[in-house]
């Protein structure tokens, strides 16, 4: 993923655009910085048009702007996108905040057109899906979905402090879109992907499971032969001791 431009600040507090270098092999397109969850929010906000505090609105209320968040659902990162909206996004990784932010508010965006700005009734489609929407002709009489609209609308309004994580960032593009721990979880992720395949991981795990049943079946002969060896010890023991002289004038 590339971006266009990643939002930087001047000596005097201004905030100015870092144009993203043109796809090269210079060393200098992969020198890293940082951004911040508050120039993600600034630049989905510019790209798609939509108020600043309304994204934070409702990065607040899906996941407290936890980029790690899954709701019981399946809903992923920081603006809770379904796997399948996701993909319809073009969002590939939902863990990552600058697609996922990205996403989300291009979500928002699309609702926003869809119902000629009507914020309230764009939260209920983001909630609840613009079927419901259609069905009930506003908002969805779901005590989720009325107090979901509540909620972002209040915080939309109030304003509400954003955490102050850095995210790494190249000119090339978002590096890891996660905290210092998730970029480390990343790296080696992204090292043993170079090394195995999706594929080579389906392999690996049929060969394991045909080993397996090879060992059972194996345990399972040795166990038939143990127990045959058993019998057969038994059998020629009273054999042994059914033609022995003491039994033969016992029983004579």
């Amino acid at each position: 993923m590339r971006v266009k431009a990643i939002q930087s600040t001047d000596e005097l507090g201004n905030q100015k655009q870092i144009a993203a270098a043109e796809q090269s092999e210079k060393f200098s397109s992969y020198l890293q910085t940082t951004a911040s969850l508050e120039e993600i929010f600034t630049e989905a906000s510019q790209k798609y048009n939509v108020p600043e505090n309304l994204i934070k609105a409702i990065a607040k209320a899906e996941s407290d702007f936890n980029p790690n968040a899954t709701s019981g659902a399946g809903a992923q990162g920081i603006m809770q996108l379904m796997p399948g909206t996701a993909k319809e996004l073009g969002v590939t990784d939902s863990y990552d905040p600058y697609q996922n932010i990205m996403g989300g508010t291009k979500y928002i965006s699309q609702m926003l057109q869809k119902y000629d700005g009507d914020i309230s009734l764009a939260l209920a489609a983001y909630n609840a899906g613009s079927n419901n929407v259609a069905k009930y002709g506003g908002i969805p009489p779901f005590e989720e979905t009325q107090n979901y609209v509540a909620k972002v609308t209040r915080y939309m309004n109030e304003g509400m402090d954003v955490p102050g994580l850095s995210y790494s960032m190249n000119a090339a593009g978002l590096v890891s879109g996660s905290p210092v721990q998730r970029l480390e979880e990343s790296y080696y992720e992204n090292v043993l992907e170079q090394l195995f395949s999706y594929d080579d991981y389906l392999q690996f795990i049929d060969l394991y499971s045909k080993i397996e049943e090879t060992q059972q079946e194996q345990l399972k002969e040795e166990k038939e032969q143990q127990e045959e060896e058993k019998q057969q010890e038994s059998f020629y023991a009273y054999q042994e001791l059914r033609y022995s002289p003491a039994v033969m004038n016992l029983l004579g």
